[in-house]
């Protein structure tokens, strides 16, 4: 299996101008993002997509390879997508966050191995418990629903599913298993490129999450339950949060 990850890192964000390039302990973020990735066992290829020449330019410095893609793509998965066309030899594609500079490269594996173990599996994600009720009720931690087998049944930036008869929300978590979605995707090249000519469906623009569309259009995502966790980057109070962890346990043992 040729595995190939791609991670996409747009120049332009609301809250966080310029986000891949912010400095972390003397990095760039997308430097760290790649750096980690390349660590991870199951990867052969890391491939940086983005819109921006000026993140071209950081990506070259540090020796990474890169892609230019077109501004106007709307998901990272699609962008995603548009440099895995010319990946024809790719067999897997994976999908790392550019905002999660303290990916655990174990953590892309985990995600890889559903789709190398069961060839009926086309697209794999990592979910993990909710045991912090701050979580639970904030829109930013996207909750997963799960079925018997451990596929997904729904996304949500809500609690779901939803305790008529629970406590305050604040407790939910203790009375039911709420699981947070780790946004990692590892996808089968040619259901990658299908995913992408679908277009936007309303789950996923009501919600704005990418991952709706493949529920939505009647296919499967299987969620493997990890330990791992991670810290996203959004706004300038996380990146100082990231750079702490940094100083504190030092460049390459964060995480």
């Amino acid at each position: 299996m040729n595995i190939v990850a791609i991670i996409p890192a747009r120049y332009g964000s609301t809250r966080l101008p310029a986000k891949p390039l912010v400095d972390l302990c003397g990095k760039p973020m997308i430097q760290h993002v790649a750096e980690r990735t390349q660590r991870a066992k199951l990867i052969h290829r890391v491939i940086v997509a983005t819109d921006d020449a000026r993140i071209v330019s950081a990506v070259r410095e540090f020796g990474g390879e890169v892609m230019i893609t077109p501004s106007d793509i709307r998901t990272g998965s699609d962008r995603v997508a548009f440099v895995a066309r010319h990946l024809p030899d790719a067999d897997i594609v994976v999908n790392v966050q550019g905002d999660e500079p303290l990916i655990v490269p174990q953590s892309i594996d985990a995600a890889v191995k559903p789709l190398l173990n069961n060839d009926a599996i086309y697209a794999a994600t990592l979910v993990k418990k909710i045991t912090m009720p701050e979580e639970l009720i904030n829109p930013n931690v996207v909750k997963a629903v799960l079925d018997n087998e451990g596929f997904a049944v729904y996304f949500s930036r809500s609690p779901v599913p939803y305790l008529r008869d629970g406590e305050e929300m604040g407790k939910w978590h203790t009375r039911h298993t709420y699981y947070k979605h780790l946004g990692l995707y590892a996808f089968r090249r040619e259901f990658l490129l299908k995913f992408s000519s679908w277009g936007e469906s309303a789950l996923e623009c009501a919600e704005k999450l990418e991952q709706l569309r493949i529920i939505e259009n009647g296919f499967r995502i299987k969620a493997t339950v990890t330990e791992f966790d991670s810290i996203p980057v959004d706004t300038a109070p996380d990146a100082e949060r990231v750079r702490r962890l940094l100083e504190e346990k030092g460049v390459e043992a964060a995480s």
